[in-house]
């Protein structure tokens, strides 16, 4: 599979994150000069990754307006297979993650992550692996489209309303999944 932020961008995402340049000088978030160079910039790219790296620093706009560009980003495929994978720090999450755990161990720490749409899907497929998942302060989570074989699943997350939303689903087979957001838990094993 061809890592998705390689993937070409359209006219239409170039112009959309030129309007989005437009808003941040309406709301000075950057000067004229700064809004050339990034436009430039944007019209310029040929990959979703350059694409959304003119605007990585402008949370504001960024979290708001620049759905439709993040809604096009394919998912971010993650596979450990007896081994680990991390991420951690700033990286930029695409509105599916998919992991593929078999006698792994994955860990996805989301607090300072770029996340660009209100509803984050996180498609598991564990075989006796260990997933565990860091939220930020003021996400929810839901877990109802988990299917879980000889594991159980208690949801201790909660809170209603929050942004973003991480939807988890998949199957979780003789493994274990933690969901942790400040002192809270959610464990299966």
């Amino acid at each position: 599979m061809t890592d998705p932020r390689q993937w070409r961008v359209s006219d239409a995402e170039r112009e959309h994150v030129v309007g989005l340049l437009q808003k941040a000088i309406g709301r000075g978030l950057i000067t004229l000069d700064e809004f050339t160079e990034r436009a430039d910039t944007a019209l310029a790219a040929k990959t979703r990754e350059q694409l959304n790296a003119v605007l990585l620093d402008l949370s504001g706009v960024v979290h708001t307006d620049q759905t439709r560009v993040a809604a096009s980003v394919e998912p971010l495929e993650l596979k450990s297979t007896m081994s680990s994978v991390r991420r951690k720090g700033q990286w930029t999450v695409p509105k599916t993650v998919v992991v593929r755990n078999r006698m792994g161990s994955t860990e996805l720490d989301f607090r300072e992550a770029s996340i660009l749409t209100p509803v984050v899907e996180v498609e598991l497929d564990v075989l006796a692996g260990s997933v565990k998942l860091v939220l930020p302060d003021d996400a929810t989570v839901s877990t109802e489209g988990v299917d879980l074989a000889a594991s159980s699943l208690k949801d201790k997350v909660g809170g209603t309303g929050g942004r973003p939303h991480f939807v988890l689903r998949g199957h979780v087979t003789a493994g274990s999944v933690e969901v942790k957001r400040k002192k809270n838990w959610l464990r299966s094993a």
